[in-house]
């Protein structure tokens, strides 16, 4: 099922008109050039301090799009964005509506409901006024190297329909100093993608898919740009119907590897391809690994 991304928009089912989906291209101006990161988060305040600031250096707007976080999220994203000084290229917005979790939940909404992931995410890129937009985690943490590159795509990639894959790699937090920092896997997921009626979300089988006309270009950055941070002391699969799922994804290897990774470790096992770090004293794990530890890795990464 699908639905036709020309017209000034979609309406949604339940008639809630004031999160009706009004393309960005159908409003008055034009979309500038740059860069927008858009974050969709729930409940990810330990994160936003590590990812907001290299993401609001590397990009034109970093929109963060609340989903009824009760961690004080929005708080944390505020006063981190205040400390960068960087506050004039961030947005922040919320919505309102609970969000079928990916998998049965999903499956079972229907697309134009406020309640589906594809109309949830269409409505927060709906927001973007920008030229390019990134599909952010709010996870997701930029080492040094990523920044410079993401910053570098924004003025490089022009007018021209490009997609931009981007590796990132798990980063198992134990405590503030000690980590796993997960190698064994290749993926580089698309991430930015133009602005536009051809790349717009729809249902896909768990999980939404973004469109993409046949023939624009794929970009792909190297390994060692990207961590995405999780925590062995939380529900790291929440995100999901049947979290079990991810042992048995056919679809998706990363699922599988996030699962296997996770699980093993939280019985004390470290597999495969699988850094054990443990940060200098008075040096968060996080810092130490996005700012020297990968950064100063032999290239080409050794990724499996």
């Amino acid at each position: 099922m699908s639905f036709p991304a020309s017209g000034d928009g979609l309406r949604n089912l339940e008639g809630h008109g004031d999160f009706d989906i009004v393309w960005p291209w159908a409003r008055p101006g034009r979309l500038r050039p740059g860069t927008t990161a858009v974050l969709r988060v729930k409940n990810e305040a330990p994160s936003l301090p590590w990812v907001l600031p290299p993401l609001l250096r590397a990009c034109d707007e970093v929109l963060l799009v609340d989903n009824g976080s009760t961690d004080s999220t929005p708080e944390v994203a505020a006063s981190t964005v205040a400390a960068t000084g960087l506050a004039h290229k961030f947005r922040q917005t919320t919505y309102p509506f609970d969000v079928a979790r990916a998998g049965a939940e999903h499956l079972a909404q229907h697309e134009l409901s406020v309640h589906s992931l594809a109309y949830f995410y269409n409505w927060c890129f709906a927001q973007v006024r920008t030229r390019y937009s990134y599909k952010w985690d709010g996870d997701m943490v930029l080492t040094t190297e990523g920044e410079v590159s993401i910053a570098d795509f924004g003025w490089q990639v022009g007018d021209v329909p490009s997609i931009l894959r981007v590796p990132r790699h798990g980063l198992y937090l134990a405590d503030d100093r000690h980590g796993y920092l997960d190698l064994g896997l290749r993926n580089a997921e698309e991430w930015g993608y133009p602005i536009g009626p051809e790349f717009v979300f729809t249902k896909a089988f768990e999980w939404e898919i973004r469109t993409t006309p046949v023939g624009v270009r794929s970009i792909g950055l190297p390994h060692g740009l990207c961590v995405e941070l999780k925590y062995l002391d939380g529900d790291e699969f929440a995100h999901w119907t049947d979290p079990e799922s991810f042992a048995t994804s056919y679809r998706n290897k990363r699922k599988r590897r996030e699962w296997e990774v996770f699980n093993s470790l939280k019985q004390g096992v470290v597999p495969t391809g699988v850094h054990d770090i443990v940060a200098p004293d008075g040096r968060h794990i996080v810092d130490y690994v996005t700012k020297q530890w990968l950064p100063r890795v032999p290239r080409p990464l050794a990724v499996g």
